[in-house]
């Protein structure tokens, strides 16, 4: 039986509560969830034990909405990011819990802010990157919570990506980027002493550091030297030596637990089909044990308090919202907090299968498949959802735009392609210089896939992705024109060229991994131009639909102008959709709810799925050009 259709007001909608944090001293918890505004605010309730008690709502965001915030180690204070608009230049803000009040803590026009570190050895004190005196470079600056007082503290030579500090807030390591692509991992003794280059990584190699221990005398850092997959290594300060404390031969660690105040490793994560987690402290070994069987969802430790007594524990399963609850260590108890989308739980919604596939060239691919429910699995319209980054990957769990498109009738498909992050350096690095080539052909592999398995009508193929998926479809749309029926591009460059010359300033240090990865402009310009889809558009042949947000600072709105203006002087069929108030994505309900509308009403017409009936939306920024 076919189940009734998911309203877009439900999946794409805010959710009703996510992001649940407990404070350091464990008598509050926090979470983000709509005001009587539907703008997404930070909330906050006391705890007793683990039951929470009435909540309130903390900030008063005046229109984009909250969606990243944390605790500060002072027991009344706690920090957000928000941006302008979209444009990335985020600012913290420090809110008091007791009175409400809101102070801009980086007040900077124009300049990035950046969490380094905080530390509950040092309360009153954060350490934050601004690119504040250079924008092509973060330096990192002690801000005082207290005073608001703001200090350089370690200035950047120009090649530091990221910063770690010790349990004393003292900035001890740092990434630096070479120009060869390569990395470099910097220490020093102290905040005064000199950098030393401690390990040198090749451009085909990924590290970098994690935490210090609490005696600052053992680095642990990620690495893949001398192995396929980054692994998790305890590197002794004084002597140098490495001691391997996480491996896998073939996926990366993907995720670290850290004890919030002795400073341990407690675990690690490998993300494999599903997220899967190892003990590497003895006395958590039995909570993860207990947490891993009271649930049948994909486990995530989110935040602890400092006495490590209470967890975050969200639960993620295919088929339903993530749910959240408040797991005790010293009673074992397990409290269900809240559902990020409960409205949700009344629909049938599909079940999102691991699938492995071989690529033509014999490397092993591994991904997802949605189906729709009630329909049997043969030639049915499909897309294939393709994901950003590149350097990224589609995960197992709750998928929105999945879930939309199963609901309406469509089979998904998602393809880890050559490239994707996580499956180890061979993997990633098969997809150097392979933009619109071999990481193309791995998805047309997916495709020939599913229709060979005779679940895909090869006649009705959409391929649609945001960023590096954006690109992907209008890839999919000039080199391979004869596979899809239509395509949807969402904040997807269109000419690596000018992709490369306009992203941000900040990016600067980042540009070797793009020489490496994709080209070197200067030297490679007509291989560059060969992968991009601008100067192909006289080969689409089936319609597209561009949507772009005006603020955009990663994929310049340029980027969807000049395919746009490219399409319609050569007769090509193209829609095209701007946000006057987004960035790279969509963050504002309003403006998700008109752009799914209309991709829902475009698939429609050329797949042929079902579809909810546009409704009238107010607030939403689109040009419809």
């Amino acid at each position: 039986m076919v189940p009734p259709l998911i309203p877009r007001q439900v999946l794409f909608g805010n959710p009703e509560r996510f992001s649940p944090q407990v404070s350091p001293g464990g008598q509050h918890l926090t979470y983000i969830a709509p005001d009587d505004r539907n703008i997404l605010q930070v909330w906050i309730c006391p705890l007793s034990g683990s039951k929470p008690g009435p909540a309130r709502c903390l900030t008063s965001d005046p229109k984009r909405g909250i969606r990243s915030y944390f605790w500060t180690y002072q027991a009344n204070r706690l920090i957000y990011l928000q941006d302008m608009d979209g444009d990335e230049n985020f600012h913290l803000y420090l809110v008091d819990i007791g009175t409400n009040e809101v102070r801009d803590i980086t007040p900077f026009e124009g300049v990035r802010a950046q969490m380094v570190a905080l530390e509950s050895s040092v309360p009153d004190v954060i350490l934050v990157g601004l690119n504040k005196r250079d924008p092509r470079q973060h330096d990192v600056y002690r801000i005082h919570l207290i005073t608001g007082q703001v200090e350089l503290d370690t200035e950047n030579p120009g090649s530091v990506i990221a910063w770690t500090a010790d349990s004393r807030l003292q900035v001890r390591a740092a990434l630096s980027s070479r120009p060869d692509g390569g990395t470099d991992l910097w220490q020093r003794r102290s905040s005064e002493a000199p950098w030393q280059t401690i390990i040198q990584w090749d451009p085909d190699d990924q590290g970098a550091p994690v935490h210090f221990s609490e005696d600052g005398r053992t680095l642990y850092l990620l690495g893949s030297h001398g192995v396929n997959a980054q692994r998790l290594l305890a590197r002794e300060a004084d002597t140098g030596q490495e001691k391997v404390l996480a491996e896998d031969p073939e996926y990366d660690v993907s995720a670290v637990l850290v004890h919030p105040a002795r400073h341990v490793i407690q675990a690690v994560a490998f993300y494999r089909d599903k997220m899967q987690w190892q003990a590497l402290d003895p006395e958590i070994a039995p909570d993860l044990e207990r947490l891993a069987t009271a649930h049948p969802g994909e486990m995530t430790i989110s935040r602890q308090d400092l006495r490590d007594q209470l967890w975050l524990v969200a639960y993620a399963v295919d088929n339903g919202p993530v749910t959240y609850y408040l797991y005790d260590r010293l009673m074992r108890e397990l409290t269900f907090l809240f559902s990020q989308r409960p409205a949700l739980e009344k629909y049938g919604l599909a079940w999102i299968d691991p699938i492995t596939l071989p690529a033509r060239d014999g490397l092993t691919l591994h991904g997802y498949l949605t189906l729709p429910v009630g329909l049997p699995a043969k030639n049915l319209p499909t897309v294939l959802l393709v994901h950003g980054g590149p350097w990224g990957r589609d995960h197992w769990g709750f998928n929105t735009m999945a879930q939309w498109l199963a609901n309406r009738g469509y089979a998904v498909l998602q393809v880890n392609f050559r490239g994707s992050t996580g499956y180890g350096k061979k993997f990633l690095n098969a997809g150097n210089r392979e933009w619109a080539g071999k990481m193309h052909d791995d998805l047309i592999d997916g495709v020939r896939w599913l229709i060979q398995k005779e679940i895909a009508d090869p006649k009705r193929v959409a391929i649609m992705g945001a960023s590096f998926g954006g690109y992907a479809t209008l890839v999919g749309l000039t080199f391979t024109p004869d596979v899809f029926c239509c395509g949807v591009d969402i904040v997807g460059p269109s000419n690596l060229i000018t992709l490369i010359q306009t992203i941000p300033p900040y990016w600067g240090p980042l540009k070797a991994i793009f020489a490496r990865r994709v080209g070197i402009v200067e030297q490679d310009e007509a291989f560059i131009k060969s992968r991009s889809p601008l100067f192909f558009v006289d080969r689409i042949v089936v319609p597209l639909l561009i949507a772009q947000g005006a603020n955009d600072p990663r994929v310049k709105r340029a980027e969807s102008d000049q395919i746009v203006e490219a399409m319609r002087k050569n007769g090509k069929p193209v829609e095209y959709l701007v946000y006057a108030d987004e960035g790279h994505g969509f963050a504002r309900p309003a403006n998700r709810r008109h752009f799914y509308g209309r991709a829902e009403a475009f698939l429609a017409k050329y797949l042929g799925g079902r579809v909810e009936p546009e409704d009238d939306i107010q607030g939403h920024s689109a040009e419809v050009r």
